[in-house]
């Protein structure tokens, strides 16, 4: 698929903005790249879907905690967009986290209040809580209804703690809980629309895109490394990658001229399909690259055995055998089977 010249000047001035922030915090660097206007992607559905994921994918080649903050970020601005709140989408220099997880024993209340509403309650899994701005947050209204809201974090009766988080993999992320005390918020469409509008699966295919650059990290490490000293089983290995990558990357651009197509549409299939490629994808490509290297570089390269450590705990954000189940279903009910050419 062709891409026009703006669109790869784009990609070519983030992955330049990308190397200048090297050694930065997640965080830090979140900030730089949204001062930069880099992180005004493309919205989905709009006819750049897969401009969209080239940047994510390029985030993730570079940095995964990054890449994690920079897709709460964007997926953040996008929901705005949606729910029709282009003033909070459009704050200058904001940093957003998108904070929809629901474990059952950590649910945050909307409830309103004389003078607007609050939130109330503890919430998990809050990617960046130490140092973004603002979030979009999953919560219940008393009617026990989902909703969304925006919040500012640098308000009175925000906590962030340090609980929540104890792996080495994506530990630059904080994703730690966060307890809000009757923290003033802005109610965001009605009740349902996070999972019900279009954009949530659009959203979910974006996370893919994620893994898929820090896969494409990896196999670019191996093929640099056969520059310097081949053999047939490295040669083998560097095909199995290639392989796997290039039917991901095929799956994507046609996931992402699907969803311009008919933006409206239910995605579902689609995005869980491009995710669970992505985590197949990645998996292969962990093992066949650790194969071909061996330990000295996964202990000597500081930069690779980081990836090792982050890529493992960022995919487990599939749902892996529950999402087969799911596409297994959606398969058998259609007419006509989705792999035929």
């Amino acid at each position: 698929m062709q891409i026009s010249a703006p669109t790869t000047l784009a990609l070519t001035m983030l992955r330049s903005s990308l190397a200048s922030l090297a050694g930065l915090p997640p965080l830090d660097a979140l900030a730089k790249l949204v001062q930069r206007g880099h992180a005004r992607l493309a919205l989905p559905g709009r006819g750049a879907t897969l401009a969209r994921w080239q940047a994510l994918a390029a985030v993730g080649a570079h940095d995964l905690p990054l890449a994690k903050v920079f897709e709460g970020h964007t997926d953040a601005v996008a929901i705005l967009h949606e729910a029709r709140a282009h003033a909070l989408a459009d704050m200058p220099h904001a940093t957003w986290g998108t904070w929809c997880a629901e474990p059952p024993d950590a649910r945050l209340a909307l409830l309103p209040v004389a003078h607007g509403h609050i939130l109330r309650g503890r919430k998990a899994w809050c990617s960046g809580a130490h140092g973004l701005t603002h979030a979009v947050v999953s919560c219940w209204d008393p009617d026990g209804a989902p909703m969304l809201a925006a919040v500012a974090l640098h308000q009175r009766g925000v906590r962030v703690t340090d609980d929540g988080w104890n792996a080495v993999g994506m530990r630059a992320t904080a994703s730690v809980d966060v307890w809000f005390d009757d923290v003033v918020a802005t109610p965001l469409a009605g009740p349902g629309f996070y999972v019900e509008r279009a954009g949530f699966w659009h959203g979910g295919a974006g996370v893919a895109a994620c893994w898929f650059g820090a896969a494409t990290r990896l196999a670019d490490g191996l093929r640099e490394r056969l520059a310097e000293r081949s053999d047939p089983h490295r040669l083998a290995q560097l095909g199995e990658v290639t392989v796997a990558l290039q039917g991901c990357a095929a799956l994507m651009r046609e996931a992402a001229a699907a969803i311009d197509s008919a933006p409206e549409a239910n995605a579902m299939r689609s995005a869980m399909t491009v995710r669970l490629s992505a985590e197949a994808t990645a998996n292969t490509v962990l093992h066949a690259v650790g194969r071909a290297l061996g330990a000295g570089p996964l202990c000597k390269d500081a930069a690779l055995a980081q990836l090792y450590a982050d890529l493992p705990v960022f995919l487990r954000q599939s749902h892996a055998e529950r999402d087969l189940e799911t596409v297994g279903k959606l398969v058998a009910a259609l007419e006509d089977a989705p792999w035929n050419l």
